[in-house]
């Protein structure tokens, strides 16, 4: 059992991050000092128009890219004092994530993409796991289908388990329903935040649909690179 005085009061916890990049005109502000924290178990919606931000800063929450200045720490772990490698292993051991456009492996079919995470874990009932995770998202008799036989909900729906099959603590969603159609993305949406509530994790949501954004517990904006 963790020591009671070690244990972490925040899932996620950001300070005065920043994200500038070159451009033509010399240097763009992405990303301007943003400060917030989100409790473990808590459901966030990151909300904002096309190119406020939004994505670039879930990008760094999950430390798939780097911030200008700024720390972001998971479940206590300042993620940039980490180099790539240990960035990488806190990704495994902690994040399941899900990408607008689905990013599976083509090569592989639906069992062998929910497995992956598994298997680099050495996960001996990698298998087992996942059959039994994509049969939760109703693709019993879909295991052995490759990603271009299967529609993009289906395809979603293969995300989804790949992302919660690992039981990770967070959960980070970037525009999951955008390529999909309203109906379609409803049902993934639906399945996403049971899921959610039954696994416990904390979910960080990027969308630009408000309506999905008031399924989770508090909504915070981007504007112009800026909390607003």
């Amino acid at each position: 059992m963790r020591d009671p005085s070690t244990v972490v009061s925040n899932a996620i916890e950001v300070s005065k991050l920043t994200k500038r990049v070159a451009d033509a005109t010399g240097e763009l502000t992405i990303l301007n000092d943003i400060d917030f924290t989100v409790r473990p178990g808590e459901t966030l919606a990151i909300v904002g128009a096309s190119g406020s931000g939004k994505s670039t800063l879930l990008g760094l929450l999950a430390g798939l890219d780097t911030p200008t200045s700024g720390t972001v720490k998971l479940d206590g772990a300042d993620i940039f004092a980490l180099d790539e490698d240990g960035r990488a292993g806190l990704r495994q051991a902690k994040l399941g994530f899900v990408f607008q456009s689905f990013q599976l492996l083509t090569h592989l079919n639906a069992l062998e993409n929910v497995m992956l995470p598994l298997e680099l874990r050495r996960d001996g009932d990698a298998r087992e796991k996942a059959e039994k995770m994509l049969g939760r998202v109703g693709l019993s008799t879909r295991l052995k289908h490759y990603p271009k036989y299967l529609s993009g909900g289906e395809q979603q729906r293969v995300a989804l388990a790949r992302a919660f099959v690992t039981e990770p603590p967070l959960l980070f969603a970037d525009e999951p329903t955008g390529s999909l159609d309203a109906a379609t993305g409803e049902s993934v949406i639906q399945l996403m935040f049971e899921l959610n509530q039954e696994r416990r994790s904390t979910l960080v949501l990027v969308t630009h649909d408000l309506a999905i954004a008031a399924r989770c517990k508090r909504t915070i904006t981007i504007t112009a690179g800026r909390l607003v």
